[in-house]
């Protein structure tokens, strides 16, 4: 279901998103794409999001976090209620367009359950390694 509904003008302040990165994105059948947000220091992979464009243009022109919620259908810019905020540092897509990585200072913890890091649920066994 795309949620391409008119934003709030107060929202759409700013500068347009640039139209070469606008090119380059591929999105999925909901107009949003991949986030993998990681400490730009350590390089500690801290969560994963999903942006639309609007998100985008409001992370890299702000940079704050901001992300569209797809169980509230809404946007949401890390921080504002938790204080755990992501001060971006650096953005990137990946190869295909179809992935970004955020580098952000994270304040507090990035995890909804209050750890560290989303990733820290414990580690999966995996068997069948191959040896390099």
């Amino acid at each position: 279901m795309l949620h391409n509904g008119p934003v709030p003008s107060d929202d759409r302040s700013g500068p347009e998103l640039d139209p070469a990165v606008v090119a380059r994105l591929k999105r999925d059948a909901a107009g949003l794409i991949c986030v993998v947000v990681q400490q730009h220091d350590s390089r500690e992979v801290l969560m994963v999001g999903w942006m639309d464009d609007e998100a985008l243009r409001r992370t890299l022109t702000s940079g704050r976090a901001t992300y569209w919620s797809r169980s509230r259908q809404q946007y949401w810019r890390k921080g504002d209620t938790s204080g755990h905020h992501q001060l971006v540092r650096a953005a990137a897509l990946d190869c295909d367009g179809d992935a970004l990585l955020l580098s952000v200072e994270q304040i507090g913890p990035a995890c909804h359950t209050g750890s560290r890091s989303c990733f820290d649920a414990g580690q999966l066994a995996v068997s069948g390694q191959v040896q390099a």
